[in-house]
């Protein structure tokens, strides 16, 4: 059974490290969530360590002006672990070859910016979809558009046995009040169509073994009972954390709202329902993160 908590307060002291989705939990793509934010402020004076791990198809550094444009404050983290990352660290060491096919929207070309950790870096060069030796998808090149959109493009990739890199496994999100489809949509169709797709972002080992490096890096090593995942992603964040042998805290109140009834709480029959559903259990549940 999944226990539905008042707040995260109630059980942080169960936990030293936070590994925390972005979208849906601290922002909805547009404005920051004030009672997320002043949760982690909570957590971090308490001695808490909040890695935001998301499945943003860009470098962390990309993500953090992204943060501060939205005004989500840099007192409520402490650093941040990207599927971009993980998947550029791929690129660059050759996991689709020199020549690739971009697909994604004109703000995810940073993905190409050098990478300083990878030593030797293979040199990538973009072309078009008949010369590429691979794909590197962000993202649709309508995230409003249906992904079978895009299947004369994967189908002929699949002919010519283009692995696609999918630098965002999330299927949908929503900016705003306005749901968006992502790269992992794409990368589940062509891998329907009989493509392959690599993937590291949650819930994919790559992006967690990231998340821990990057702790290190600031001088934290913490065991996993005592790290917990939190997100609204019950495919992503909530399969990852499991995966991962860590425990997790999923909000009801994002992509899952209508499913288990979200008001300010789930409703528990509804959450019970969805879980068993979905074959995947949190930990804890809760609406909103507060």
């Amino acid at each position: 059974m999944t226990r539905i908590i008042e707040s995260l307060s109630e059980i942080s002291s169960t936990y030293d490290a936070y590994f925390v989705d972005l979208w849906g939990c601290v922002h909805d793509g547009v404005h920051p969530y004030p009672d997320a934010v002043e949760a982690l402020r909570k957590v971090r004076a308490n001695g808490g360590f909040v890695v935001l791990v998301t499945n943003a198809p860009r470098h962390r550094t990309s993500v953090e002006g992204q943060l501060d444009q939205i005004g989500v404050p840099r007192d409520c983290w402490d650093t941040i672990a990207t599927s971009g990352d993980s998947a550029r660290a791929a690129m660059f060491t050759g996991a689709v070859g020199s020549k690739v096919w971009f697909m994604g929207e004109a703000h995810d070309r940073s993905f190409f910016d050098p990478m300083a950790i990878i030593d030797d870096p293979v040199a990538i060069e973009e072309v078009a979809l008949e010369h590429a030796d691979g794909i590197v998808c962000c993202g649709p090149l309508d995230p409003h558009a249906h992904p079978d959109t895009l299947r004369p493009q994967l189908l002929l990739a699949k002919q010519n046995g283009l692995k696609l890199l999918c630098a965002n496994p999330d299927i949908v999100v929503d900016r705003g009040e306005q749901r968006e489809w992502c790269a992992g949509a794409v990368a589940q169709l062509y891998t329907e169509m009989g493509g392959e797709s690599l993937y590291f972002g949650k819930p994919h080992p790559p992006i967690y073994d990231l998340a821990r490096r990057r702790m290190i890096a600031e001088g934290r090593s913490v065991d996993n009972a005592r790290i917990l995942a939190i997100g609204d992603g019950i495919r992503t964040d909530i399969k990852g954390a499991q995966g991962e042998d860590i425990d997790s805290l999923f909000i009801t109140g994002g992509l899952a709202r209508e499913e288990t009834r979200t008001g300010k709480q789930p409703d528990a029959e509804a959450l019970e329902r969805f879980v068993a559903a979905e074959m995947i259990t949190p930990t804890y549940a809760i609406g909103y993160l507060r």
